[in-house]
C-alpha cells in the first residue's frame, strides 16, 4: 500500500516537472543571477569589480532611488486601494440591483485589461494635455482657472499617473468581486433580510466576509502592479517633471541600459522584489488568519 502511494506521488511529481523546469530556468535562475550581479560594479560590457553590499547602501543613500521607492508606495493608493473600493462599490450596486445586459458591463469593465498599457498611456497623455479632453471639459463648465498640463505639473503629475492606474485596475477588481458574489449562498441573504438588514448592512455582514479570498487576490495583484509599474509611467511622463513620477522599474531600466550601471540596477531590482514579496506575504498571512 505504501509503495503504491509512493509511486502515485512520484507520478504526480513527473507531471509537475516540466512546468517546474520552465519556472526554474526563466524565473529562479535569472533572479539568482540578478542578485549575484548586484554585488558587482559592472557596466554590462567590461569586466566587473566586486563591491559587496555597496550597491545596496547606495540604494538607501541615494535620494533619487529613495524617492522612487516612495513614489511606488504612493501609487499603491491609486493602483490598489482606490480600485478595490471602487470595485466593492460597483459590486454592491450591481449585485443588489441586477439589470439586463450584465455581459456588456463585464466587457466594459475588462476593456482596460485588454488594451495594451502602452496604448493606455498614449491615450491618457493626450487626455491630460493642454488641449486634451480633461481640460476641455473643465473649460466647458467654467473651470478654466484649474486647467493645467496635468502630467507636467509638479503638484499633480503623480496623482494624474495614479488615476490612470485606477482606471486600468478598477475593472479587474470589479470582475473578481462579481465572480465571488455568485458563490455566496442565497440563504445567507434571506436570513439577513429576515433579521431586518438593509442593503448596506447586508453587504457588510454577508457579502464582504464571503469575498475575503477575492480581496486578497485583488490586493496582491494591484500592489504588484503598483510597485512594479513601468509601462504607464514611461509612456506618460518618463519619470518627470523632475523626479516626481520616477518609480523603481523606470530607474532599473535607466541604470542598466542608459547609465551602464548594471550592478546598482540589479540591487534596486532586488530591493524592489523583496519589498513586493514582503507585502504579498503580509497580505496572504492576514487573509489566512481571518479564515
Amino acid at each position: 500500500m505504501e509503495s503504491s502511494h509512493r509511486r502515485g506521488a512520484m507520478r504526480g511529481y513527473l507531471y509537475v516537472l516540466p512546468a517546474l523546469a520552465v519556472y526554474v530556468v526563466f524565473a529562479v535562475l535569472p533572479a539568482l543571477h540578478t542578485a549575484y550581479l548586484s554585488l558587482f560594479d559592472w557596466d554590462g560590457v567590461t569586466l566587473g569589480s566586486w563591491v559587496g553590499l555597496d550597491n545596496y547602501r547606495e540604494v538607501f543613500r541615494n535620494p533619487v532611488l529613495l524617492r522612487s521607492l516612495v513614489n511606488a508606495l504612493a501609487l499603491v493608493v491609486f493602483f490598489s486601494f482606490v480600485p478595490i473600493l471602487t470595485g466593492l462599490l460597483t459590486t454592491a450596486l450591481l449585485s443588489r440591483y441586477r439589470r439586463p445586459g450584465m455581459g456588456v458591463y463585464r466587457v466594459l469593465f475588462m476593456l482596460p485589461q485588454i488594451v495594451p498599457l502602452v496604448a493606455v498611456g498614449v491615450t491618457w497623455r493626450w487626455l491630460y494635455g493642454d488641449d486634451g479632453l480633461v481640460n476641455e471639459a473643465l473649460r466647458a463648465v467654467g473651470l478654466d482657472g484649474i486647467t493645467r498640463a496635468w502630467l507636467g505639473d509638479f503638484g499633480t503629475a503623480l496623482i494624474a499617473v495614479g488615476l490612470v492606474g485606477t482606471w486600468v485596475l478598477s475593472g479587474l477588481c470589479t470582475m473578481l468581486f462579481l465572480s465571488g458574489v455568485h458563490k455566496v449562498d442565497p440563504s445567507l441573504y434571506e436570513a439577513a433580510r429576515l433579521d431586518g438588514a438593509g442593503p448596506v448592512r447586508e453587504f457588510v455582514s454577508v457579502t464582504l466576509p464571503q469575498l475575503r479570498g477575492e480581496l486578497a487576490i485583488a490586493l496582491t495583484v494591484t500592489m504588484v502592479a503598483a510597485l512594479a509599474s513601468f509601462d504607464i509611467v514611461y509612456v506618460t511622463t518618463n519619470g518627470g517633471p523632475g523626479e516626481q513620477t520616477t518609480v523603481p522599474g523606470l530607474l532599473v531600466y535607466r541604470l542598466a541600459f542608459s547609465d551602464g550601471d548594471v550592478g546598482l540596477a540589479s540591487a534596486l531590482g532586488v530591493v524592489l522584489s523583496c519589498l513586493i514579496l514582503g507585502l504579498v506575504y503580509v497580505v496572504n498571512r492576514l487573509s489566512r488568519s481571518e479564515t
